[in-house]
């Protein structure tokens, strides 16, 4: 093969084979974010999902989500099947009104969701929470996969992690996987509030972008030993605790 004909073809044979996933390419994570919401598509989610606007009956409309700001400041993000974050941004107009720390967590929630999640076996990173407890069979899960700081950016400035992958393990409230017809597709992650009104504006937030899973909203629901006994999945309870707009109390002193 002449060298011109070679050099014409190359660009053309590293597309076609990035394209069905030999290459580990941005264009491959970016054909897994393509089909999810937009950034503006998630902040109204968000907004509704503080108030119970729109949201599946069982997930209590017409209420807030508990904890410390009814979970009306938040920061939201999307990964794609192979982790790499799709979207990020805050329920708030004004970015610098929700934690900083936020940011993280979120994107860290929402990697942690979607890689303990499959097609059929949804897991909350609210479910992780007693598992990663000293004595029992994870404890040490949350230091394997740090969380890559680079991935951050300012409030209201281009999220540097787009299309790629930047980890971290969460194990408390407020990470879900998300699905379309009955496969999942990747993890959503909030944080903004108490990790138990964080878990109640993720699943709320899922709903409203109608990407649950196919048992329903509530298959990996937070599970609390004082309302519901004792689990190996249970989460304690955080300060002014509330589910699907039920009141559970207070997180103990």
């Amino acid at each position: 093969m002449r060298p011109q004909v070679l050099r014409w073809l190359l660009p053309t044979l590293i597309l076609a084979i990035g394209s069905i996933g030999l290459l580990p390419t941005n264009a491959v994570a970016q054909t897994g974010c393509a089909a999810m919401p937009t950034a503006a598509e998630l902040r109204t989610a968000l907004v509704s999902a503080a108030t119970g606007t729109g949201v599946d009956p069982v997930l209590g409309p017409g209420t807030d989500a508990g904890g410390i700001f009814g979970g009306a400041r938040m920061w939201g993000a999307i990964v794609d099947r192979s982790g790499a974050v799709c979207v990020s941004t805050t329920s708030t107009t004004d970015p610098t009104q929700v934690w900083p720390v936020s940011q993280q967590i979120s994107k860290a929630k929402a990697y942690t969701a979607n890689s303990v999640s499959l097609d059929d076996f949804m897991l909350s990173t609210a479910r992780l929470y007693t598992f990663v407890q000293p004595g029992h069979s994870l404890y040490g899960l949350n230091q394997s996969n740090p969380f890559n700081a680079a991935w951050l950016a300012a409030p209201g400035a281009p999220d540097p992690a787009a299309n790629l992958v930047a980890g971290g393990i969460i194990t408390f409230g407020g990470g879900v996987p998300i699905y379309r017809d009955g496969r999942i597709v990747g993890g959503l992650g909030i944080s903004g509030d108490t990790a138990c009104a964080d878990h109640e504006i993720a699943k709320r937030t899922r709903d409203l972008l109608r990407l649950n899973p196919a048992g329903g909203p509530l298959v990996d629901d937070i599970i609390y030993t004082e309302a519901d006994g004792p689990s190996v999945f249970a989460h304690s309870l955080c300060p002014n605790t509330s589910r699907n707009g039920v009141s559970l109390g207070d997180e103990q002193p």
